[in-house]
């Protein structure tokens, strides 16, 4: 039996996996974003558990869900959710988290707010003392961009235009370096309040309820 550390996709196949203890059957969850959802998708698709469907964050994430044969439903059609699985760009110790590396920000903020448990599934990599490392993604409309860009460095951040990059609702998104998020809540009331943002990718103000890390010594829970 090999010793050998797990690799990055290992860690998320593991983490993913271990979500599924909060899944039950015949519900309703909401689904996130990205690689280590799509091991937590394909993990679903795989086990005995039955839902009955799946509200979405992305066109990505629905395409690979209607894929395994699970059926996608609006969140209107639906009203709360009992859950929702996620993962995250970064995580720091009170659950708080950066997200929208990959684009879908708006919608898993959505999805987040309607539902009683946020359960959030990351490697170990994604661990920082303060959020900031990883830069905040800004969605804005189009027309906003500059300005916006303009208040963002006037907080002390560095923004950068996510270019040639649209949101599935049509948006651009400012990808900020060098923020102080030392009070996270605080910048994220402040910067969603900005005329022509839609939101940013600071999930502080509703954090992850549960944070399942995948590590060299397994699954640890936060």
């Amino acid at each position: 039996m090999s010793n050998a550390p797990l690799n990055q996709d290992q860690l998320k196949r593991l983490v993913a996996e271990a979500a599924l203890e909060h899944v039950e059957d015949g519900g309703t969850i909401g689904v996130g974003t990205g690689s280590t959802v799509n091991c937590f998708i394909d993990a679903l698709a795989a086990s005995r558990i039955r839902i009955e469907a799946a509200v979405s964050s992305s066109e990505a994430t629905s395409e690979r869900l209607r894929g395994h044969g699970i059926r996608v439903i609006d969140l209107n059609q639906c009203g709360g959710l009992d859950l929702y699985v996620d993962g995250a760009d970064e995580f720091d110790p009170h659950r708080r988290l950066i997200k929208g590396g990959g684009g879908a920000l708006t919608r898993e903020k959505i999805v987040a707010a309607a539902s009683q448990k946020f359960v959030c599934i990351v490697d170990e990599s994604k661990r920082v003392r303060v959020l900031g490392k990883f830069p905040l993604p800004v969605e804005v409309i189009p027309m906003a961009r500059s300005l916006v860009a303009r208040k963002l460095a006037g907080l002390g951040g560095q923004p950068e235009w996510r270019e040639g990059f649209t949101t599935d609702n049509g948006n651009w998104i400012l990808d900020v370096h060098n923020l102080d998020l030392v009070d996270p809540v605080a910048v994220e009331s402040l910067i969603n309040d900005m005329p022509g943002v839609v939101t940013c990718g600071l999930f502080a103000r509703r954090p992850a309820d549960l944070v399942l890390i995948g590590g060299p010594q397994g699954v640890t829970r936060l």
